[in-house]
């Protein structure tokens, strides 16, 4: 569909229409059953949102930069479209419409092509890249970590478990501490009897390769929210795999998802839990910033055992099992007996979860931001009450958060995340600033995918017009603390720190981004909370690790040689986030970018 405007001309998808409270990457898409039409090798295989599947196609079909004269890693400010002044962003950066783009891409060669990389990556950063398609990155980072290492990782030096994903492209000391699928499934973990993988966008075929070879026939549950075309689709990738099963979740509000990343591995010596931020599919273990929470390994309970028996200090233990419960599957039953039966008392974190429903009463404040207020309320300290300690909230999608910033984003939501176990009064909200870190243009157009990484960042142009009050709060991303600048964040995180950006008073890793689907909006004159979607995230608390003075220290580089102290805690990004500057504008999606090259020589023309 095109649209015309003060700032130029653009495409949008006319299946991409926003609603109020859904955030972008929540949208179910059409199934790739539908674009059969359009051939299926420009296509993913599996399930995705329409912003992904631009991105396939512009990989696949990558359009060319042409060059205007002008210095390739640098936007022409005379050039740009500042349009809606003040606001943080534009519409478009060209008044030209794609499709005449497409046209002239055939007439023109762009002939320093190798020199449009940017200058801290290595040389042959370029050529790698344009060669490289997910088989090569499968290639890449298909082998798991030497032994010893994983193992290290895994029993020593980190007592949060959390972990980063491996990047192709970084410094090698930057994914020292990092991990593969390979090596959360290798058999260093335990000898796999079962296991049940939660997620988003499922590639069944790349799926079942990331498991090592002695355990492709074990069975495998898979945990989804698939419907109709989408999941005749996901049926027909598993029907050469007699071992997988499937576990439709139930989404009985308009516009839901099923966005929990989990995967439940049952071993001959116990069974661990891990819960992440990465789609099963090869792009998001390739060059993203993704996160990771790995449990210990739960020894199995002596028989007859009592029900309460093996739960930890944080509940754990009860809280996985009444998230499970809440999906109200019989294919689940087993799981929850698996967890029943294991001793899960050495966890150190809060399990935070969200699941489909209109909750009143006691129920409210089992999931979503009210369940965050609880456990900030019962287990935070009072420390970020006494002066105006900032909330930062960094995500890869966004809901739309109504007319002003007093609809739910600094009522509700705000309230949720200020909370404290202080007894005196709080500061009041107006005194807590809020950082939103999301990323810009250039920080996708110099990213190491390129322009494609945008794919993984659907914040589309219907939801962003309505809000542009929102984008004042935005900043940059930036993560030389992780080497991972230039790797586009799929993680979401949420913390509390300190004035300084020195401490933090508690961390919060999820698949949640920031909309109302996935955290709940309060109803009925706040005695009802409902929410849309599946998500699942844990909360580090410093009570729950022994340090009484009620903070984490940051850490200062996630780096092989780092020197910091053990119980620092690993944020993987730059502290204090960078506001966007002026000529700064949020990655949209849905609109093209013809001023300016990517890494790998390209414009981006979506439609």
């Amino acid at each position: 569909m095109l649209q015309e405007g003060a700032h130029g001309k653009w495409t949008v998808s006319s299946s991409d229409e926003s609603t109020e409270e859904v955030s972008d990457n929540e949208k179910p898409s059409t199934s790739s059953l539908s674009h059969a039409a359009q051939g299926r090798a420009s296509m993913p295989q599996y399930p995705c949102s329409e912003a992904r599947k631009a991105a396939h196609k512009r990989k696949a079909s990558p359009v060319k930069f042409i060059d205007k004269g002008f210095p390739p890693e640098r936007q022409p400010v005379e050039k740009q479209r500042h349009g809606q002044e003040g606001s943080g962003w534009c519409l478009s950066s060209s008044d030209e419409e794609p499709e005449d783009k497409e046209k002239q891409v055939h007439k023109v060669t762009v002939k320093e092509e190798k020199n449009n990389s940017p200058e801290e990556h290595p040389p042959d950063f370029h050529q790698k890249n344009e060669l490289l398609g997910n088989q090569k990155a499968e290639e890449w980072c298909g082998a798991p970590s030497e032994t010893q290492d994983t193992w290290d990782l895994l029993n020593g030096g980190n007592p949060f478990r959390f972990f980063l994903t491996k990047v192709r492209g970084i410094e090698q000391s930057y994914n020292s501490g990092a991990l593969h699928i390979k090596d959360i499934l290798s058999p260093l973990f335990g000898t796999l009897l079962s296991s049940a993988q939660f997620n988003y966008c499922i590639d069944v075929e790349w799926l079942v390769k990331q498991y090592p070879q002695e355990f492709r026939k074990k069975p495998l549950l898979i945990v989804h929210g698939e419907k109709r075309e989408s999941k005749a689709e996901l049926l027909a990738q598993a029907r050469p795999y007699e071992n997988i099963s499937f576990c439709q979740a139930k989404l009985d509000i308009a516009f839901g998802t099923h966005h929990t990343k989990m995967m439940l591995l049952l071993y001959e010596e116990g069974l661990r839990v891990v819960i992440h931020t990465s789609n099963l599919i090869s792009e998001d273990w390739h060059q993203k910033t993704q996160g990771i929470w790995i449990s210990p390994l739960y020894p199995r309970l002596p028989q007859g055992a009592t029900d309460s028996a093996g739960e930890s200090e944080t509940n754990f233990k009860s809280d996985l099992i009444s998230y499970l419960a809440a999906y109200n599957s019989p294919a689940l039953k087993e799981w929850i007996d698996n967890i029943q039966e294991h001793d899960l008392s050495e966890t150190r974190v809060y399990l935070l979860g969200s699941t489909p429903g209109r909750y009143q009463g006691i129920d409210k404040e089992k999931w979503g931001h009210l369940r965050l207020r609880k456990l900030l309320r019962e287990g935070s300290s009072s420390v970020a009450a006494q002066e105006s300690w900032p909330i930062v909230g960094q995500f890869s999608s966004i809901g739309s958060m109504g007319a002003d910033e007093s609809k739910w984003l600094c009522s509700e939501f705000q309230d949720s995340l200020v909370a404290t176990g202080a007894s005196g009064t709080a500061l009041p909200k107006c005194a807590v600033p809020i950082h939103l870190v999301y990323p810009t243009v250039d920080n996708v157009r110099q990213s190491l995918e390129g322009y494609p990484a945008g794919g993984s960042l659907p914040y589309s142009l219907q939801t962003a017009q309505k809000q542009l009050w929102l984008h004042s709060y935005f900043h940059k991303w930036s993560a030389e603390v992780s080497g991972r600048s230039h790797a586009m964040p799929h993680i979401k995180t949420y913390m509390r720190p300190s004035p300084d950006f020195q401490k933090i008073a508690w961390f919060l890793v999820t698949s949640a981004n920031l909309s109302k689907a996935a955290w709940g909006a309060l109803e009925k004159n706040g005695t009802q909370l409902m929410i849309r979607s599946y998500e699942l995230g844990v909360l580090f608390l410093p009570s729950a690790f022994g340090l009484d003075k009620g903070y984490f220290h940051v850490k200062s580089k996630l780096h092989s040689e780092s020197k910091d102290p053990v119980t620092s805690f690993p944020v993987p990004y730059d502290l204090p986030p960078e506001q966007y500057g002026s000529k700064d504008r949020p990655w949209i999606w849905n609109i093209p970018y013809t001023n300016a090259p990517d890494t790998h020589g390209n414009m981006w023309v979506p439609s």
